[in-house]
């Protein structure tokens, strides 16, 4: 008879040896999405054009790339890390919705960075932009509404939506009896303020506050489910839950900084109003310079 042998994802009883903090996941992952993900657009904007030309991908794209093949390996090595068995088929089923969300979202926002450098204005909509507004046919601003619905919503939720999933699925198997460890080392506590000024910058330039709240409530929630069985999350899962704590209060400082922007509130009418950092940059910064 054979039996599945995939580590960190076999159906088994759940693992009794101490589970160390992920000190090296956890600084490749900070690392690697401040850099590819966060210096995508800068590396766009300070390279010299010459280098990459309008019709071909820019530096940008290809650090879009490169996030898109090592975010899910270090989730995947996270996961398989995990002290207890976690569902297989729905782990890779989040893999493979970010992967593709993530290649749609590369496509659209490679367009639109481009359109920056010809004079589009992230804080305008699609039809309020200069560059879009006058364009004939008028069907033609319908194709970059649509090129915009693909780069911030639907590439977004397709890549957001299973990324929260995998780290909700990680962290209800970060729970334990043992006292030591429930503590988060020196090198965590070094690590949790770049984490979560970069979750600050995912929740806010991907608009996706809801799900944000949403995932942290569900860990809240699973806290106080497993307190009640004697369980508290151990130095990973409190790494994962403080950093996500932090990012709730940058996001809250950062909508109360904003609170009375006239020109943001007319872009993010919601009632959600997270402004976007980009968005923030071309109206105050950019025009300033």
């Amino acid at each position: 008879m054979s039996v599945d042998r995939t580590p960190g994802l076999k159906e088994n009883v759940p693992q009794k040896k101490r589970q160390r903090f992920h000190f090296d996941l956890w600084f490749c992952l900070t690392l690697q999405n401040w850099i590819l993900d966060f210096g995508r657009p800068i590396a766009m904007i300070i390279l010299p054009l010459e280098w990459f030309p309008l019709n071909k991908p820019s530096a940008g794209d290809y650090f879009h790339m490169a996030y898109n093949v090592i975010t899910p390996f270090l989730m995947l090595k996270l996961i398989e890390r995990s002290p207890r068995a976690l569902p297989r088929t729905a782990v890779y089923l989040c893999i493979i919705t970010f992967v593709m969300g993530a290649s749609i979202h590369l496509v659209g926002d490679s367009i639109n960075h481009r359109l920056i450098l010809s004079g589009y204005q992230l804080h305008l909509s699609v039809r309020e932009n200069p560059i879009i507004k006058d364009l004939q046919p008028a069907s033609l601003i319908d194709s970059f509404e649509l090129l915009y619905y693909y780069d911030e919503q639907l590439g977004h939720l397709m890549w957001y939506i299973p990324f929260f999933i995998i780290l909700f699925i990680y962290f209800t198997g970060c729970f334990t009896e043992a006292k030591e460890q429930k503590k988060i080392p020196v090198s965590g506590w070094l690590l949790l303020g770049p984490s979560a000024l970069y979750y600050w910058y995912l929740v806010t330039e991907g608009q996706i506050t809801e799900l944000f709240l949403l995932t942290f409530l569900a860990m809240v929630v699973m806290v106080i489910y497993q307190q009640r069985k004697g369980l508290s999350p151990d130095s990973n899962g409190l790494f994962l839950f403080c950093s996500f704590s932090v990012t709730v209060l940058l996001v809250a400082l950062w909508v109360v900084y904003l609170w009375n922007d006239p020109v943001l509130r007319n872009k993010y009418p919601g009632l959600m109003y997270v402004p976007e950092p980009w968005s923030y940059y071309t109206l105050h910064i950019k025009e300033n310079h």
